[in-house]
Formats: C-alpha cells, sequence, structure tokens
C-alpha cells in the first residue's frame, strides 16, 4: 500500500475542491463528502508511526550498556543494623619495659658472668671490666686526701700551741699588771706625802697604764687570731670533704667496672666478648622486663587524628578474648603508618611470647545506627561516590551516586544514596569500563 505524503494531499485537495465544467459562475451548495473509512484508518497509523518515531528520538535510552554474567559479581543486600567504628590492626608484643645495659664507665672485658637469655635477679653481675688508668687515678686522690688531711691536723695543732701561747702571756701580763697595780698606788700614797718626786710618781702610773692597754690588745689579738683559725680551719676541713666525696665518686666508678642487672628479668642480649675494649655509654645489652606485656601496633596515617589514648582493644588467643587499652601514641609517622602501645587491662595470656603477633581490633567510636553495606573491590573504583544498584527483577544494575561515612573491616556507613533492601554489586568494577547500565545475564 502506498503512503501519500503531505505534497500530494495538498495536490488531491485542490482537484476536488475545483467547479465542474458548465458550472462555472452558477452558485449551488456543495454537499460534503465523508472521508472513507479506509482512508481514516491509513492516515491515523501515519501519525502513530510519525508519534511512534519522535518518541523514540525523544525519550530513548542512550546510556551505555554491559552484558553480565551474574555469577561473577557480587551482589549484596543494603541493611539497617548496628556500625561498630573500629579497625584491625597487626600488634606485636613486646614486654612491658626494656631496660638497656650501658657501660658507666670504659674498659677492658675481663669476664661475662651471664649469658644471654638467663633470668636474672637485680644487683646479679653480669660482665666485668678493667680500667688500670682508673685505678692510678684513685691512688692518687687517695694520696692527694691524706696530704691534705695532714696539713688539717697540722694546722690545729699550730692553732692550739698559738692558743696556749696567748692564754700564758696573758697570764703572764695578769700578773705583771697586778705587781705594777700595786706599786702605782703605793707611789701615789707616798707621792702624797712628798717623799718621792712627782718623776717617780708618773713612771709607775704610766707603766701600770700601758700594761693595761696591752693586756687589752693581747685579748683582742687572741679573739681575731681565733676567728682567723677557725675559718682556716672550716675551709681545710671542707677541702677534705670535697676530695672525700671526690675520692667516693671515683670508687664508685671502680665498681661500676662490674656490669650489675639493674632489674630482675631476661637479659635479652648481651653485645660484649672477653678482650673487647669498651668506651664509656658503649651498649651492653638489655634486660626484658616479664613482669608484663604490652601490644605495639602500627597503624595508618589515615586515622592519627581519630587514635587517642585509653581506646579499647581486643583480641583472641587460645578461644578466649583479651582487652587492651591504648596507654601511648608515638605521632611520628614513618612510610605512611604510626604506632602506639596498648597494655592489658584484665587477665594477660600465660603463654604469650615476646614477638608474637595477633590482630587487634580496635575501637575508634561507640556503636551507632545506621545504613550498611559490605565492604567490596568496587571502592576502589569509585571511591565510594557510586555504585551500581540491582532493580527488583534482578536483571539490569544502574550506576547510582552514594556518599559513604566511616568503614570498619566488614562495612562501609552509607550517608546517601541508598535505602535498606536495596541490592548492590559490591565486587571489582574494574572490567565494567564507563558504562551506565549493567544487564545482568545467567
Amino acid at each position: 500500500m502506498k503512503i501519500i505524503n503531505l505534497g500530494e494531499w495538498h495536490k488531491v485537495c485542490y482537484i476536488l475542491l475545483q467547479p465542474k465544467k458548465g458550472e462555472e459562475g452558477m452558485d449551488r451548495i456543495i454537499e460534503k463528502k465523508k472521508w472513507p473509512l479506509k482512508k481514516i484508518i491509513w492516515f491515523s497509523l501515519g501519525g502513530s508511526f510519525v508519534i511512534f518515531v519522535l518518541a523514540n528520538i525523544i525519550f530513548a535510552d542512550r546510556s551505555t550498556k554491559l552484558n553480565v554474567r551474574s555469577e561473577r559479581i557480587s551482589i549484596e543486600e543494603v541493611v539497617q543494623d548496628y556500625f561498630q567504628d573500629y579497625i584491625s590492626i597487626t600488634g606485636t608484643v613486646d614486654p612491658i619495659r626494656t631496660v638497656y645495659l650501658d657501660a658507666m664507665e670504659g674498659g677492658r672485658v675481663e669476664d661475662i658472668i651471664l649469658e644471654e637469655g638467663t633470668m636474672v635477679e637485680k644487683g646479679d653481675i653480669i660482665l666485668k671490666l678493667s680500667n688500670t688508668n682508673l685505678h692510678l687515678d684513685i691512688l692518687n686522690r687517695e694520696a692527694n686526701l691524706a696530704e691534705q688531711m695532714n696539713n688539717l691536723r697540722n694546722t690545729r695543732i699550730m692553732m692550739e700551741q698559738r692558743k696556749l701561747d696567748l692564754k700564758e702571756q696573758i697570764l703572764e701580763l695578769d700578773y705583771l699588771i697586778q705587781q705594777q697595780r700595786k706599786t702605782y698606788l703605793n707611789n701615789e700614797s707616798l707621792f702624797e706625802k712628798n717623799f718621792i718626786s712627782r718623776e717617780d710618781y708618773d713612771d709607775s702610773r704610766d707603766h701600770y697604764e700601758y700594761l693595761i692597754n696591752r693586756n687589752e690588745l693581747l685579748i683582742e689579738s687572741q679573739k681575731q687570731d681565733s676567728l682567723f683559725r677557725k675559718v682556716q680551719i672550716e675551709q681545710l676541713e671542707d677541702s677534705v670533704q670535697r676530695m672525700q666525696d671526690n675520692l667516693g665518686i671515683v670508687r664508685n666508678k671502680l665498681e661500676h667496672l662490674n656490669v650489675k642487672a639493674p632489674i630482675s628479668g631476661e637479659l635479652a642480649s648481651v653485645n660484649a666478648e672477653i678482650g673487647q675494649a669498651i668506651s664509656t655509654g658503649t651498649r651492653l645489652g638489655q634486660i626484658n622486663d616479664l613482669t608484663s606485656f604490652k601490644i605495639i601496633a602500627d597503624i595508618d596515617e589515615h586515622y592519627i587524628s581519630r587514635i587517642k589514648k585509653n581506646l579499647l582493644g581486643e583480641f583472641e588467643f587460645a578461644n578466649k578474648t583479651y582487652k587492651l587499652k591504648v596507654t601511648k601514641i608515638y605521632t611520628v609517622v614513618r612510610n605512611g603508618r604510626f604506632s602506639v602501645d596498648m597494655v592489658f587491662t584484665e587477665d594477660i595470656p600465660s603463654n604469650m611470647r615476646i614477638g608474637q603477633t595477633f590482630r587487634v581490633k580496635l575501637e575508634l567510636g561507640d556503636p551507632k545506627e545506621a545504613i550498611l553495606i559490605p565492604k567490596g573491590g568496587f571502592y576502589q573504583t569509585t571511591g565510594g561516590q557510586w555504585i551500581f544498584v540491582v532493580n527488583e527483577a534482578g536483571d539490569t544494575a544502574v550506576k547510582r551516586n552514594i556518599r559513604l561515612g566511616s568503614m570498619n573491616p566488614k562495612y562501609y556507613e552509607v550517608l546517601e544514596g541508598l535505602e535498606p533492601g536495596e541490592k548492590v554489586i559490591i565486587s571489582s568494577y574494574d572490567n565494567f569500563g564507563n558504562v551506565d547500565k549493567l544487564i545482568l545475564k545467567k
């Protein structure tokens, strides 16, 4: 059947409207003709076809599609449940405290008493050193101390002798004053009676006053000499005390040639050989305090702002859960990671060994109700910004923008874009390319 186009239709209408021959100029009533049913049907079909084509042009699905087999992808349901904000980290067992053995005095290694791996008690001698120069230094200091103590002794003797001499002088002068006083008083009486001359009287008086002044001067000299000797002795005593203290320190250095255990524990290492020359400050080994343990864990720097002291953690060992608490944070980041120390808050495993590793579940916050989707490979491609959502029939999956929040080793927290009950593809999107819709084939 030939379809009449718009130009032909105009032409037909023009022919039909022309007056018949012999009727020009005459007025007559033209009877309106009805369209045949067949023509109406054909025009309706043509219009429907045009509308269909236009609708396909305007509303056609231009999204890119990809056929995917359902068994090659992972589809999970979006759920609403309590979200526990935690991370899973690897922790290594360390002793609660490590004490290092450093040489407090240099010397030559004479003997190694205890080997590494031995359990030691505080004060046990681990190794012995020798130092000839230190022994000579002690002998010289002892000689200087003896000389200084001898000077102090001589000064004390001289002071006592000087004190006795002054007492003797004062005693003798007191006697002379008494004798001269008698003479002076006697001459005074005789002078008043004119039995002696005035010159004799003045001489006796002057001599008496001289002796008195001399006595006062001698007493003052005795006081000053006593003060001087006292200061001198105090200085000598201080000097002797300092020399004794210094000698004690040097003797302690001699004692440090015996390297002893500062705490009880396990002698983890001994870094010395017999005959080796050791300088002051050289590390000779370490002792581990095994009264308790701690867990040292490395954490990705992404979490450094969320890790705080007293955060709780736990791990499974021998079918039992053990609780931990963060006590120290090492904020220095190396190779994208930082470290924390965690100690046990309750029981400690009895058969734990240093260097053993555990998977620790470290809580970052309290549980909260949230919309969750399981973790999957899709995140590496989308960065959590979009995901493929499967329709109810399960035959297609369409890309949809979403917004994720916190995550733990099992789930992502969904903030926007998904509702509980919907199904999403969580496996890797590496083979999907940049398509908008997946056609799921069984």
